[in-house]
This record gives C-alpha cells, structure tokens and sequence, in this order.
C-alpha cells in the first residue's frame, strides 16, 4: 500500500517525461479501485473505512481507504499455502492491489515491489519451531482466523513435521464448517496431502450454549448453567457436533471426537456426549490434558492411531471446474446447512465476472463466515434450519489463487468491545507487577 500511494501521488503531480527519466511507466490506476487494505494487528473499528492524504501535495494521494487485521490479508493467506521459495516469490508478484482506469489489473510486480516484499518474508517463511511444557516439537507457522481467513498452519510446516515425526497433528481453526471445511477444500488440495484422521474437539459447556444456554460474554463469569450439571441442555446442543462429525465423514477421513473435560463436567454429561458421537460413526475419547498434561491425552492418542490404522476415502468436495456459485451452494448446503444462497448485486456482478474468467477456474474458494454459528448469524446456535446465505461480496486473492466470498455481515477488522481488558490493566508502581493481564 505505501508503494501504492507513493505511485499515485508521484503520478498525479509529475509529467510522463519526468517518470520516464526515473526508469517509470504510468500505471494511470483508478483511486476508486483499490482493492487491497492496510494490515495490522490490532482491533480498530475507526480504521474500517477512512480518508487518507490529507494535507498538500506532498503529504500523500487523498483517496478512500481502510485497514483490516493482518491474519486476513493476502499475504498471510500466501505464507499458508506456499510449497517453496519459488513458489512464494511468485505469489507475491501476482498480487493485485488496483485496477487502472481502463479496468486492468496493477499488481505487485507492476509496482516493482514484490521483490522487496519476498526478501521481507524470506525469514519468516521458515516455520518457528517451539516445545510444550513436556518437551513436544510444535511447529507455529502462518495465522488462524478461518472464519476470514484460510485458517490454516502452513503447508511448509507440515511438509517438515512430516519428515521428522511418525504422526503429525495440525490445526485448523475454529469449527469443522469453516477451519476444516477450508482445511479439507483448500489446503489438501494445494499441497496434495491426504490426512488419515480428523479431531474434533468438543466441550460439555460449548454444547450446553448450543442447547439453547445463555449468552457467554468474554471477561465476565460465566452462568451457573456452565458450570453445574444440565444433562437435557448438553442434549439438545448434541445437533451441533453431530452436524460437524458429518461435515468430517463426508471428506471420506475418519473423525475422532476428543472431548476436552472440565471438573465441572458431570458423567453423565460426559456419557451423553460420548454416545452421541459414537452414534453418528466417530470415536471419542475423555481428555484431561488439561490436568495431567500428555497422560490425560492417553485415550486420545489411542483413539487418534486407531482411527488413522482405518483405511479412508478422502475426496474433495468440489472439483477445480465447478463455477464459483455452484462451489458456494455446495459449502452452504452440505456443509452449513443451508436451503441456498443469496447475493448482492455487487456480488453477483463479481462472480458472473469470476466465472467468465478463464484463469480463475482452478482458485480455490475461501469462504468468510462467522466462526459462532454454523449459519451467517452469530445468535443462532445449535443446528439451523430453513436460512439462506446471504453473500454480500467477493474479493479475489490472485497471488494466493483464492476467490473469497463474503457471507453476512463478518468485517475483516474487528472492533474493540464496551468493556475492553485494557480497562483492567495496571501496574503496581511499588512494584512494577503487572495486574489484570489474566
């Protein structure tokens, strides 16, 4: 973005003979089409949509722009997918980050940036490698959020953790509709690798919520209902995992449930959800790691190799020809849920342009849903019925090969809360401990 606004300032205020001189070619890009965002990491509602340069001709281009959280930013979507260096550097070149007047792309590379923005990346293509508390290899690689983001741990870190270790364990985020969903249609179909199980992880008290419980606000104590028996909630909350263990067996892998056990979780609540889970064709397994550390996951990890020994039948759920509207009925209907899909007239315009492009048919579709729900509505819990998915923009990722639909309305910046954790923050002065950070 700075080289961006750099150009169409210099180009608003120079002639073509003095941006020849200077080795430039003008790229006439069109202010009102500037796809692309400032990133950051940060929560800032007033950052969405603002005006930039303010001020004379040398304090920037005015134009209209916006910020959005950098785990949802291309880039972050390339450090995901990429399989090598090569392959990463020519991502980054095809990022679009404008349109000129006539329509055409301007990308990264027509800035002359891209280079610059690979050397950036080169240390941090490499996976980080940390260990648990007991001396456990993680690889930590590429950002979370799947429900704006791919979701995703990198493509290169597994690719290592798979030459160092008999079994490899890596994360999606959030719930099988979204993190799997986009592990399963995206990531595998990238780096052609066929996983031999799928973990679930489900609580008592997440289930109870999607039983009808009351509404869990971070930072304030949570209701008695969440910490005291309720077998009958847990009950009517059992739709929820069951639509995801589904959503898992339709990949063709095998699903584990791991149920994460809270003190507070009564057996036969426990029993409830094991049943549940059995019942709908997945292994479960009780873990306390929680409270033993890798002795409370000895269940898991039995359940877990079992279920990899069990021969699959891993299939994608779409192929690369199907036209973008009909990949967004699939998702919706197959895996959310959902009678159908709706779309804005912008939205509807892109992917009517999407679809009559050539060289978008084998993008891969990144969906951006909220993560509280199975539908487009936070506030509904459970297993909805009778909804539609209302689409009310796609954005196109040329460098990471991604077409992003838009469903609801999710932003890509998040704001900060009424009662932000800042206002419990403090330092004792005497001192210097910190207080309210937990």
């Amino acid at each position: 973005m700075v080289a961006l606004t750099a150009r169409l300032q210099h180009e608003s205020i120079n002639t073509d003979e003095f941006l020849v001189k200077r080795g430039l070619k003008r790229l006439n890009i069109d202010p009102c089409n500037v796809p692309m965002r400032w990133v950051i990491d940060f929560c800032a509602q007033s950052l969405r949509d603002m005006i930039i340069g303010l001020g004379g001709k040398t304090d920037g281009f005015l134009m209209r722009s916006g910020f959005a959280i950098s785990v949802s930013s291309e880039v972050m979507a390339i450090m995901a997918v990429f399989t090598s260096l090569r392959d990463l550097r020519e991502r980054i070149g095809r990022i679009v980050v404008a349109y000129d007047r006539q329509g055409k792309p301007v990308t990264t590379k027509d800035l002359e940036v891209d280079g610059a923005m690979t050397a950036w990346l080169v240390r941090a293509s490499n996976p980080n490698l940390l260990q648990t508390i007991e001396g456990q290899p993680v690889m930590v690689h590429a950002g979370p959020f799947a429900n704006i983001a791919v979701g995703q741990s990198s493509i290169v870190a597994d690719q290592m953790a798979l030459k160092l270790s008999d079994y490899h364990v890596t994360e999606s985020g959030f719930g099988a509709d979204i993190g799997f969903e986009k592990f399963w249609n995206i990531k595998c179909r990238v780096s052609g690798l066929k996983p031999n199980c799928a973990v679930i992880v489900a609580t008592v008290r997440a289930l109870k919520m999607h039983g009808g419980g009351p509404k869990v606000v971070p930072g304030k104590p949570l209701d008695a209902t969440y910490t005291e028996p309720n077998p009958s909630l847990v009950d009517r909350g059992i739709a929820n995992l069951v639509a995801h263990i589904k959503t898992v067996k339709k990949s063709g892998m095998n699903p584990v449930v791991c149920i994460n056990h809270f003190h507070t979780d009564s057996a036969e609540e426990i029993d409830i959800v094991r049943r549940a889970a059995e019942d709908a064709g997945a292994r479960a397994a009780v873990s306390k790691h929680w409270l033993l550390g890798g002795e409370g996951a000895l269940d898991l990890a039995d359940a877990v190799i079992d279920a990899c020994d069990e021969p699959g039948d891993f299939k994608l759920l779409y192929e690369d020809s199907l036209p973008i509207r009909s990949r967004i009925d699939k998702i919706a209907k197959e895996v959310y849920g959902a009678d159908g899909v709706s779309y804005t007239p912008e939205a509807k315009a892109k992917a009517e342009a999407i679809e009559a492009d050539a060289s978008m048919q084998g993008f891969a579709t990144c969906m951006v849903k909220t993560h509280l729900s199975l539908s487009h509505d936070p506030a509904i819990k459970g297993r909805p019925s009778g909804w539609t998915l209302p689409i009310r923009d796609i954005l196109v990722y040329n460098g990471a090969a991604f077409i992003v639909p838009v469903a609801g309305d999710i932003k890509l910046m998040p704001g900060t809360s009424s009662d932000p954790a800042f206002r419990r923050i403090d330092v004792d002065v005497n001192s210097g401990r910190v207080t309210g950070l937990f």
